[in-house]
């Protein structure tokens, strides 16, 4: 397998990092968004847009680009790199995915072409109260094309236009277009250690739905959770990455008794560790990019939970390192070390903890 990124993609991942860097930089931009309930503002969000990255996972015949995973994952590094807020993960994977793999052609043309413009943002709500991050346990029932149930850890759904809401039919688990402002929907914000990451509580009575595509929708369901799992991890590689560049960076220059504190072995090791860390997980991200564009869902879902299960606590513990080298200063509001390391902590929480991935992993060998 080979890990080198085509031309192209260095080419898009250098547009990526420019855009960023110019028009949303961690001061003043994300900073300026923590208390914001959509986490991004017009100007950025149709930027991404313009420059097509919102419709990448789309296919071009209904508004997209039809690119890859891997492509995706140039964006969603870079976008880790800056612990970039907004609804972005949650629409152009995850909703854009859920369409593509569950929706007949009608629900494409009527759905793909405003996610893909970034004209309407949408995102997944899968999990319940007590589920523990499986987004298989659920109450949520549809009856007579309404849903009624509560869905929580749903990403961006204070930014959302529309909902993708799993529940039980008559066919069997669905998953459901619900307008956030219909009669019968509840959204309220909910409170969390990572003011990058927005979350919120959808309730719903009776509230209007339309199904996507029809029968039993857990397989490709599955497929779907799979791809969001790997682009979180891969937003981790960029956070991860930079974490570990400031953590360094900082131990060139810090002075301690004389000395630079990156002379003192006890540094050294936890860089080193760090490092470690980083590289086996990028190995994982990546891997897990080619198994969402090439590989069967078996693979595909393997590639994802492995993934998770080793990146979830590795790059957590990068984000806990990087709080160790910079010390005090680390903890502090004004420092951006807080923000790389809660965003990994966010990862290390989503869909399950590590030891449930590795559950299930031991499941799928055993």
């Amino acid at each position: 397998m080979d890990f080198e990124f085509s031309s192209e993609q260095e080419e898009l991942r250098q547009t990526v990092r420019r855009f960023l860097s110019e028009q949303a930089p961690i001061s003043p931009y994300v900073r300026s968004l923590i208390d914001d309930e959509r986490g991004t503002t017009d100007i950025v969000w149709k930027g991404l847009a313009a420059m097509g990255a919102v419709g990448l996972l789309a296919p071009e015949e209904y508004g997209g680009s039809g690119s890859t995973m891997v492509d995706m994952g140039v964006v969603l590094e870079e976008m880790g790199r800056v612990v970039h807020p907004g609804p972005f993960l949650s629409s152009a994977v995850g909703a854009v995915s859920a369409v593509v793999a569950l929706g007949s052609d009608h629900d494409k043309r009527a759905l793909l072409p405003s996610l893909a413009d970034g004209t309407t943002v949408a995102t997944l709500a899968l999990l319940e109260p007590g589920g523990r991050g499986d987004w298989r346990r659920m109450s949520c029932r549809e009856s007579a094309r309404t849903l009624t149930g509560t869905k929580v850890h749903v990403a961006d759904a204070m930014a959302a236009d529309t909902l993708l809401v799993s529940a039980v039919g008559t066919d069997g688990l669905g998953l459901y277009v619900v307008d956030r402002e219909a009669t019968g929907v509840s959204v309220e914000a909910s409170t969390t250690v990572d003011p990058t990451r927005l979350f919120g509580t959808v309730r719903l009575d009776g509230a209007p739905a339309r199904r996507l595509g029809s029968g039993d929708a857990t397989a490709a369901l599955q497929s779907v959770v799979d791809r969001v799992l790997i682009a979180m991890v891969v937003d981790g590689v960029g956070a991860a990455a930079q974490a570990l560049d400031l953590a360094v960076a900082y131990a060139k220059e810090r002075t301690q008794f004389g000395r630079v504190i990156g002379s003192f072995q006890a540094v050294q090791h936890l860089c080193a560790d760090m490092l470690q860390d980083l590289e086996v997980g990028r190995a994982g991200a990546y891997y897990g990019l080619w198994a969402a564009d090439g590989a069967d869902p078996s693979e595909l879902h393997r590639a994802a939970t492995m993934a998770k299960a080793y990146c979830g606590d590795a790059f957590f513990r990068v984000g806990a390192s990087t709080i160790q080298v910079f010390g005090g200063i680390g903890y502090t509001w004004e420092h951006d070390a807080h923000l790389f390391y809660k965003r990994l902590l966010t990862l290390q929480q989503a869909y399950g903890t590590s030891s449930d991935h590795l559950e299930a992993l031991a499941g799928l060998i055993v």
